[in-house]
C-alpha cells in the first residue's frame, strides 16, 4: 500500500486515574520494522492494543491499514497478526494441532492448509516438533510456533510485543533474522522491546516513558542527538566500585564543570584511575552493568563518535 501502514494522533488510553497512553502520534511508514523502546509499565503493550483494535482509546485516533480505529476493528484482524509477550496458544494441543486450529480460524483448507502448515512447518524449525505439546516446547520453540501462527494469514502488518523477553541471545538473533525475512517478503513489522541491541536492529524507533512518546528517529539519529559520550569501567570487583562511586543504579556525578570526564570516578577508586577523559563533561551518569559499569558523560559540544573503557583498578588505559 502506499502511505502509512500506522497514523495515530492523540491516542489516549486511561485507566481509571492512570494514564497508560497519552496523547500518542505515530507515523510508520510500510516495509520497515517500527519499535516501541522503553522499560516496563512504560505503555509499549497498551498501545499495541490500542493499534490493534483490542482496546478502544480514551481520546485520539488511528487508521491502521487503512482502517479507522475505534470502531472497525473487526475487518482489520484480518490484515494483521498479533504475538503476545507470552506464549498464548494452546499448551494442551502439538504444534500441529495448533497450526491446523489457526490455519483454520483464517479460512485456509484442504491442500492450501497442508502446503502453508508445511512450508511454516520447514522454515520455522517446526517440522520435527508437529508431534510435541506446545507446552512441553523450549522457550526457544514456543516463540518461533508464536511467530509461525501470527503469519499463518500472510498478514501486511505484524506487533510483535517484546517476542524474545524469555529467550536465550542464540534464539533471539535468529528469531530477527526471521523479521528480516518477512520485510524483505513485504511485510511491516512493530515490534516492542526493552533490549538496546534489539532496538539498534529496527529501521525506526519511539522511546516511550510513562505513557508518553519522548523521541523517535532511526537508531543512529537517536544516537547522535544524545550529544553523550559512554565511558565504560571495568574491573575484578564491579559491586565494590559501585559501592564507592555512590548507591544506585543510576548515581549523577558532578565533575565541576573541569575537563576530566571520570573525575567523579578517580576520586572514588582505590587506586585511583589515572587515565583521563580527552572531552569535555559537566555531569555523570552511573550505570552498573553485570559486566560493566558505564558513565554516560553530558557535553556541551559535540564529540568524536567512540566508546572508551577504563580499567577501574589500573592505573592503564584501554582501548
Amino acid at each position: 500500500m502506499t502511505g502509512p501502514v500506522v497514523e495515530a494522533r492523540g491516542l489516549t488510553r486511561r485507566f481509571g486515574a492512570k494514564t497508560a497512553v497519552d496523547a500518542l502520534d505515530l507515523s510508520i511508514e510500510p516495509g520497515v520494522i517500527y519499535g516501541f523502546l522503553g522499560p516496563n509499565g512504560c505503555g509499549k503493550t497498551t498501545a499495541m492494543r490500542l493499534l490493534t483494535g483490542l482496546l478502544t482509546p480514551s481520546a485520539g485516533t488511528a487508521r491502521v491499514l487503512g482502517t479507522e480505529l475505534p470502531g472497525k476493528a473487526e475487518p482489520l484482524k484480518r490484515k494483521i497478526g498479533y504475538m503476545t509477550q507470552s506464549f498464548s496458544h494452546y499448551r494442551d494441543l502439538t504444534v500441529a494441532e495448533n497450526m491446523g486450529f489457526t490455519a483454520a480460524v483464517y479460512g485456509l483448507r484442504g491442500r492450501k492448509a497442508r502446503d502453508r502448515i508445511g512450508a511454516l512447518s520447514e522454515e520455522y524449525g517446526l517440522a520435527d516438533l508437529r508431534g510435541q505439546m506446545a507446552g512441553s516446547l523450549s522457550g526457544g520453540q514456543k516463540q518461533r510456533l508464536a511467530l509461525a501462527l501470527a503469519v499463518m494469514h500472510r498478514p501486511q502488518l505484524l506487533f510483535l510485543d517484546e517476542p524474545t523477553s524469555a529467550v536465550d541471545p542464540e534464539s533471539r538473533r535468529g528469531f530477527w533474522e526471521k523479521l528480516f525475512d518477512l520485510v524483505a517478503e513485504g511485510a511491516s513489522i512493530v515490534v516492542s522491546t526493552h533490549f538496546m541491541d534489539e532496538a539498534e536492529r529496527c529501521h525506526r524507533l519511539a522511546i516511550l516513558d510513562r505513557g508518553r512518546k519522548r523521541a523517535d528517529g532511526t537508531p543512529q539519529d537517536l544516537m547522535d542527538a544524545l550529544g553523550a559520550t559512554v565511558l565504560e569501567v571495568e574491573g575484578p570487583d564491579l559491586r565494590a566500585a559501585r559501592r564507592r562511586l555512590g548507591a544506585g543504579p543510576d548515581k549523577r556525578c558532578r565533575s565541576g564543570g573541569g575537563r576530566d570526564g571520570i573525575g567523579p570516578v578517580r576520586a572514588a577508586m582505590r587506586p585511583p584511575v589515572q587515565a583521563r577523559s580527552p572531552w569535555p563533561a559537566t555531569s555523570a551518569i552511573l550505570r552498573f552493568r553485570a559486566i560493566a559499569l558505564v558513565l554516560i558523560s553530558a557535553v556541551p559540544e559535540p564529540i568524536p563518535p567512540r566508546r572508551s573503557a577504563w580499567n577501574a583498578f589500573s592505573p592503564s588505559r584501554r582501548s
